[in-house]
């Protein structure tokens, strides 16, 4: 089967953890032995987060020269060369000989009057006390959200992927075998001019969403999306809270969640069903080929067997 993979930022740089380059290293290696654990059976194409890395970059280029701070499209191509790259090499030293895999840079369309410009929902970076968050937003005007009581994340605008382009090579490097590393941190945000030129634009586009869209353009049969949760919960954080085994997009539109985490998973998980994809599934990095065989994590059909909700008990 074809699988694009999309792994969440959180699943390469553990939550809480310092955001140090032995640390990135050492997680990207675990995950590489996930996915080549998953290759042996599967052709894989792999799309990855950037929230934390991008945030941390920003951080590091206002330090730099705060009066003159790099945008996020580029910051966005930075780490997704530096990811891609930390993925390509230990997913190579995982694979058996022989086989070949690719890094490319993706730039991805997003509409300029996307209204998420003007509604900052995506969280970068590390996490805040309310002292720093206050003398950051007095320091660089950022967003802020409290993710919880006094931890608080820079947010920034979240437009919806229009359309990737490069898929054309994209594609090529897929059909002749080669594993395709592509769309990392949901790609380079750019808009198109009245001229009909490109240029960048101070978004990070959600991996999830892009990540729905490569799988539906190459015809993938499932959408798999790996992060440091075990699957989706109803009644999270609730009295009721229970883990959901199988589900369908019907089930899950009548459901709430989180606009900047779990939200854009299921938005992206029934898009890609709908569209004609076999499954798409959400659950932890160390479950993928669980996840893929039904064993773990969440996944969402359409089919007779999903149409009712299966929780885990």
């Amino acid at each position: 089967m074809r699988i694009v993979v999309a792994l969440g930022g959180n699943a390469l740089l553990k939550r809480g953890e310092l955001m140090t380059a032995e640390a990135q290293q050492t997680n990207v290696r675990v995950a590489a032995a996930a996915l080549a654990d998953l290759a042996r059976d599967h052709q894989i194409i792999v799309a990855h987060g950037n929230g934390p890395q991008v945030g941390l970059m920003a951080l590091q280029a206002a330090s730099f020269a705060p009066e003159n701070p790099w945008p996020l499209d580029v910051l966005g191509a930075e780490t997704e060369g530096m990811i891609g790259y930390l993925i390509e090499q230990e997913l190579m030293n995982a694979l058996p000989p022989g086989v070949d895999c690719a890094t490319l840079l993706t730039r991805v369309e997003v509409d300029p009057l996307d209204p998420a410009f003007d509604q900052p929902t995506k969280p970068i970076g590390p996490v805040y006390t309310d002292a720093e968050a206050k003398r950051l937003r007095a320091e660089h005007h950022w967003s802020m959200v409290a993710e919880a009581e006094g931890r608080l994340r820079r947010v920034v605008p979240s437009p919806l992927p229009i359309a990737l382009l490069g898929l054309a090579p994209i594609r090529l490097l897929v059909e002749a075998g080669v594993c395709v590393i592509c769309a990392g941190g949901g790609g380079i945000p750019v808009v198109r001019g009245e001229d009909g030129k490109m240029r960048g634009v101070e978004a990070v586009i959600d991996k999830d969403r892009t990540s729905a869209l490569l799988a539906m353009a190459l015809q993938a049969d499932i959408l798999l999306m790996l992060t440091d949760v075990e699957a989706v919960f109803r009644d999270w954080g609730g009295p009721d809270q229970a883990a959901i085994a199988k589900i369908s997009p019907d089930a899950l539109d009548a459901m709430d969640f989180a606009a900047g985490s779990m939200g854009p998973k299921i938005t992206a998980a029934c898009n890609f069903v709908r569209s004609g994809g076999s499954m798409a599934g959400i659950g932890r990095l160390q479950d993928a080929r669980a996840i893929v065989e039904g064993r773990a994590g969440t996944q969402v059909r359409i089919d007779p067997l999903s149409v009712m909700s299966a929780f885990i008990s």
